[in-house]
Parts: C-alpha cells; sequence; structure tokens
C-alpha cells in the first residue's frame, strides 16, 4: 500500500513514465528535424545558399530517417529496444552539437543525415515502448502522450531560437543541449523496453506482495512475453498489402512531399516579409502547442470515422490551412495557419495507421506498416529540394504553395480511395490493445 501511495495508480505511473518519453519525440522531431526551419533564413543569408541547397538540407535528414529506420530492426535485435532508443537520443544530441561546429555544406549534410537516422531509431523504440505503457494501463493515454512531445521541442524551438538572431552556431549548439538534457531526462523511463526477463529481474527483491499484487504481476508478465513473441514474428514475417491501399499510399506519398516543405521555409516566409522577432516567436509556440493538441481532437474521428474519411478531412485541412498564409500574409491569418497546420499534420500518420490496421491481417501489420514508412520517407526526402528548386525560381512563397497542392490532391485522392478488402481477408476480431492504438 505505501508503495502505491508513493508512486500513484499503475495506470497514472505508465502515463507519467510516457511524459518523460516525450522527450525523444520531442528531440527527434522537435529538435532535431523541425526546428532547423527557424534557422534556415539565418543559414541562407550567412552561408550564401539558395533555396534549393536549403531544402537539401532537409532532403538529408529525410534520407537519413528513411536509412535509420530501416536499420532500426537491427539494432533493436543487438541492443535491445531500451539501449537502442537511449543511445538514438545521445546520437541525436551528437549530431546537432556537429552542426554548431562547422559551416562546410558536406558536414552539415552529414550532421542533418546523421540526425534523421538517430531520430529514427528513437521515433520506432520510442513507438514500442510507449505500446507496451498503453498495454500495462489498460489505456491508450501513453501513446497518445509519447506523440504529443512532438509539439513540446517545436515550442522550446519556437521559443529560444528567434530571439539568438543569426547567432548560428549558439543556437544549434543550444539545440544540442537541450536534445542532451532530454536523453538524461528520458533515460530511465525507456525502461519499458527492456525484455520481459530483465522487467522480472528488476521486480525480484523489492519485498513481499499480496497474492493478489502477484497474480496481477504475473498476468502482466504473461501478457509481455506473449507481446514479445507477436512482434518476434510479425518482425521476421507478414506479407506487404500496398497494391489493395494503392489510394492510401499514394495519398500518403504526396502528404510527406507536400507536409515538410511548410514547416521547412515557414520562416524564411516570414522573413521575407520582414516579420517582427514576436510574430515569429508565437507563430511557432502556437504550431507547437497545436500539435500538442492534436491528438485529443483526432484520436475518436480516426476511430470511429468509416473508411478514409478522417484521412480526406486531414488532409483537406492541412492544404486550406498552408493555403491560407498565402492568401493573406496578415499576422493574424498566418497564425490561423500555423494551428491549422499543427492540429493536422501528426493526425495523418495516426489516420494511415489506423486504416492499415483496419485492413490488413494483424500478422501482416509490421510489414505493411514498413512498406508505408518506406513511402513516407521517400516523399518527405524529395519535397524540401522539389520545392526549394521551384522557390528559388518564384519566391518563398511556392513553398507554401507546394504544401497546399499536393496536401489538396492528396486529399481528393484519400476521398475517392476505397482500401480491397482482399487485404483484410482473414482479419482477427480486434483486442484492446488493437482498439487502443488505433485510436491514436
Amino acid at each position: 500500500m505505501s508503495d502505491l501511495i508513493a508512486v500513484g495508480p499503475p495506470a497514472h505511473r505508465q502515463t507519467r513514465q510516457a511524459a518523460r518519453l516525450a522527450l525523444g519525440t520531442a528531440s527527434a522531431l522537435g529538435l532535431a528535424r523541425f526546428a532547423y526551419g527557424l534557422l534556415l533564413p539565418a543559414m541562407r543569408d550567412e552561408l550564401h545558399w539558395s533555396l534549393a541547397e536549403a531544402g537539401a538540407m532537409s532532403t538529408a535528414n529525410g534520407l537519413g530517417y528513411l536509412l535509420g529506420a530501416l536499420v532500426t530492426a537491427a539494432a533493436v535485435r543487438r541492443l535491445g529496444t531500451a539501449a537502442t532508443f537511449r543511445w538514438g537520443m545521445v546520437l541525436t544530441a551528437l549530431a546537432l552539437a556537429v552542426t554548431a561546429a562547422s559551416d562546410a555544406y558536406p558536414v552539415l549534410l552529414a550532421a542533418r543525415a546523421a540526425a534523421g537516422a538517430a531520430g529514427a531509431a528513437v521515433f520506432v523504440t520510442g513507438g514500442v515502448i510507449a505500446s507496451r505503457l498503453a498495454a500495462r494501463a489498460a489505456s491508450g493515454t501513453p501513446i497518445t502522450v509519447y506523440f504529443a512531445g512532438t509539439g513540446l521541442g517545436i515550442v522550446v524551438g519556437g521559443v529560444g531560437i528567434p530571439p539568438l538572431g543569426g547567432r548560428l552556431h549558439l543556437a544549434w549548439a543550444g539545440l544540442g543541449v537541450a536534445a542532451g538534457l532530454a536523453a538524461l531526462l528520458s533515460w530511465t523511463a525507456a525502461r519499458a523496453g527492456e525484455e520481459p526477463q530483465a522487467d522480472q529481474k528488476a521486480q525480484a527483491g523489492k519485498g513481499p506482495r499480496s497474492g493478489k499484487e502477484a497474480r496481477a504481476g504475473q498476468e502482466v508478465q504473461a501478457g509481455e512475453e506473449a507481446r514479445a513473441g507477436e512482434e518476434a514474428s510479425a518482425a521476421t514475417g507478414g506479407r506487404v498489402h500496398v497494391r489493395p491501399l494503392w489510394g492510401v499510399a499514394l495519398a500518403y506519398l504526396l502528404f510527406a512531399a507536400g507536409y515538410i516543405t511548410y514547416i521547412t521555409f515557414l520562416s524564411a516566409y516570414l522573413a521575407d516579409r520582414h516579420a517582427p522577432l514576436g510574430q515569429v516567436m508565437l507563430t511557432w509556440t502556437a504550431l507547437g502547442l497545436a500539435v500538442v493538441a492534436a491528438p485529443a481532437l483526432w484520436s475518436r474521428p480516426t476511430a470511429a470515422w468509416p473508411g478514409t474519411r478522417a484521412l480526406a478531412v486531414l488532409l483537406g485541412l492541412l492544404s486550406g490551412g498552408a493555403a491560407l498564409a498565402m492568401a493573406a500574409p496578415a499576422p493574424p491569418v498566418v497564425l490561423a495557419s500555423a494551428i491549422v497546420y499543427g492540429a493536422t499534420f501528426m493526425g495523418v500518420p495516426a489516420a494511415v495507421t489506423a486504416l492499415i490496421k483496419a485492413n490488413t491481417p494483424p500478422a501482416d501489420w509490421t510489414a505493411t506498416l514498413a512498406a508505408f514508412t518506406v513511402i513516407f520517407a521517400a516523399g518527405q526526402t524529395a519535397g524540401p529540394w522539389l520545392a526549394g528548386l521551384v522557390a528559388d525560381h518564384t519566391s518563398t512563397a511556392a513553398a507554401l504553395a507546394w504544401t497546399a497542392i499536393l496536401c489538396a490532391a492528396a486529399a481528393l485522392i484519400a476521398a475517392c480511395a476505397t482500401p480491397s478488402r482482399r487485404a483484410g481477408a482473414g482479419l482477427a476480431e480486434k483486442t484492446p490493445d488493437a482498439e487502443a492504438s488505433t485510436r491514436q
């Protein structure tokens, strides 16, 4: 009883652990990927880059993410889920620190790619750990909290970077320090990713428990071992179902190529219009807070709306939000644009994941999700460089138009897409854990 009073109810413990684990998405995405958009205007001016060269930095990060996603499974087999998460956090911080140490274009490209690769390892393994926490808590809240960390990282960048002006090295060093602190604070939160046997050993020696508590612990342990076995078999088998979901796959590719250009070039767009410091900070902070709020807004529609409706609505709103900033670049309008963008873009992968789980057999989830991850990575790798090329011949507004056009096309495709039920032949009845995961 005294232990329960000290640490709170089990579900609350898992949620608090997920809150520290969310520093993984804050670092891997908020700091290592999206904060670059805040530094792009100063880097373009100081280092005399074209917009295509500036966009190639995001391309390098996307390519690194793709490579990192491909090797994460091997790293987990060798090191374990928790260790891969922890060292991914450390490498993310080091990659940001290297970015602060040089102005050489090849070095910066390599550092951005390394940050992407390390961030992929953090993102993937953190998602696995958050899923285990959700299973133990019998709630989807830990997963929601984990992904909301992305918004926290964006807020930290929005508050901390603009006041530094053009002091690029100091800004990158600050991001490295923040990522290092996130690694330290999240270190013990990764414990849920350790092997079930390790968890069992860790529980040994904590003193006698009541019979009820012991039986509950045995049930949790058995469930963890079963899930671990399922994960192991899924990681080495399963069929890829892309053709029956071709409409969703194409929409996802266009989304990936489009969404990343908005956040990459938003600050450059504001700089070209001589936006004051306060507007830049407010815009990015509001964007980050909208990302934090997004799961609460979209969890139920993603789970309850039929077919591809939720995906189409998300993509349509994302397109409209990007177009809004171009239609009237007044501060309130740009702020509204950023809020709409932040409230929708992280919901698209969740909607795609729910569609995959609803239309493919559970044994094929891992293989199909991996294929869609490759599709997503390919889109976000090509998008910033291509949009930068277009913007070099027009203006930074073209980058926002790029997002609006591609996401509008993706919304139309998603609205017309009807996943083939052939992929869902033999679908197993949803378990409570599956229900919780699709609500994200």
